[in-house]
C-alpha cells in the first residue's frame, strides 16, 4: 500500500476545486485501509455533509483506469454501493467523491457474526441491472489463461464486483452491508461474486467445507454449471500464477481449487 496524501498536502488549487463543490471543508481524516489510490479521506463540510473522497495522480494510468470504471459502474449499483456525487480533474489529480458510509469493515473469519449480512448483500447484488454501457466480460479477463471453449463458459449477463474483501464491505449499525470500490467490474455468471467471497472466508480461517456450506445457500451457486466453475477456478489460478509466480500463488490457488471439490 502506498503512502496516502492527506488533505493539507494537496495543492491549494485542488482543495479549492473540491470546496467549490462542497462548500467549506471543516474536517478531514485520512483513511489508511485499502489499496491502489494515493488519496482516501473522509470529509465534513460546514453544512454538516459527509463525503468520501478518493483520488489518484493523473499520471497513474492503472489507478486512473480503475477510477474511470468506478464512475462507469456507479449508476448501476444503487443500494449496494455509495452514490457518486461528482468527479473532477484538477492540478494533476483525478478525484471521485461519494456519499460517506459510516460503517465498519466486515469480519470474514471463522464464526463471524457478519456471515448473514454479507450473504444478504450478495443476494441483493444478484438482482443488479445489467449496464447499458460496455463493461468487460469475465470471459475476456481470463481469455489469456484458458482455451477458448472454457473462457466461453464464463460469459454471463450479471454485473460483478470481482474484488470482494473485508476492506470493501462496510457494515452500518443497522447490520446492512454495502460494497465499495467498484474498480474491477465485469459481466459474467451470477454466482461468481459469491464464489470469490467463499474464498475470502477460507482466507480468514474458515475451513473449506464450512465455506462451501455457506456458499450452498445461494441458489445461483447450487445451479452453477460444474464445467463453468472449473473454468473459473482454472482461469483464476493461472492468472495468479502469472501475476505472483507459482510459489506465491500456491496458498491462494489451493483455496480456489477447494471450490470445485
Amino acid at each position: 500500500m502506498e503512502v496516502r496524501t492527506d488533505w493539507m498536502s494537496l495543492p491549494a488549487a485542488v482543495r479549492d476545486t473540491v470546496e467549490s463543490r462542497t462548500g467549506p471543508v471543516v474536517s478531514t481524516a485520512t483513511i489508511e485501509e485499502g489499496l491502489n489510490c494515493s488519496l482516501a479521506l473522509s470529509l465534513r463540510t460546514a453544512e454538516g455533509d459527509a463525503l468520501f473522497v478518493k483520488g489518484v495522480r493523473k499520471d497513474d494510468r492503472e489507478g486512473r483506469k480503475a477510477q474511470v470504471w468506478e464512475v462507469t459502474a456507479n449508476p448501476w449499483v444503487a443500494g449496494i454501493g455509495p452514490s457518486l456525487r461528482w468527479h473532477v480533474e484538477a492540478e494533476g489529480w483525478f478525484l471521485l467523491a461519494f456519499d460517506y458510509i459510516d460503517g465498519r469493515h466486515a469480519e470474514l473469519g471463522p464464526d463471524s457474526d457478519d456471515y448473514e449480512c454479507v450473504a444478504d448483500l450478495l443476494q441483493r447484488m444478484q438482482g443488479l441491472p445489467l449496464p447499458d454501457t460496455w463493461v468487460p466480460s469475465l470471459s475476456e479477463r481470463f481469455a489469456s489463461f484458458l482455451p477458448p471453449w472454457k473462457a466461453e463458459l464464463l460469459k454471463g449477463e450479471h454485473l460483478l464486483h470481482t474484488d470482494i474483501n473485508p476492506h470493501n464491505v462496510l457494515i452500518t449499525d443497522g447490520g446492512r452491508a454495502h460494497l465499495v470500490d467498484w474498480a474491477m467490474p465485469a459481466v459474467g455468471p451470477v454466482w461468481v461474486d459469491a464464489a470469490y467471497t467463499a474464498v475470502r472466508l477460507m482466507e480468514g480461517g474458515t475451513p473449506p467445507v464450512t465455506a462451501r456450506r455457506w456458499l450452498d445457500r445461494f441458489r445461483s451457486w447450487r445451479q452453477a454449471d460444474a464445467e463453468a466453475v472449473r473454468a473459473f477456478v482454472e482461469g483464476t489460478c493461472r492468472h495468479w500464477e502469472h501475476v505472483a509466480g507459482n510459489k506465491a500463488a500456491r496458498h491462494s490457488n489451493a483455496r480456489f481449487r477447494a471450490l470445485a471439490e
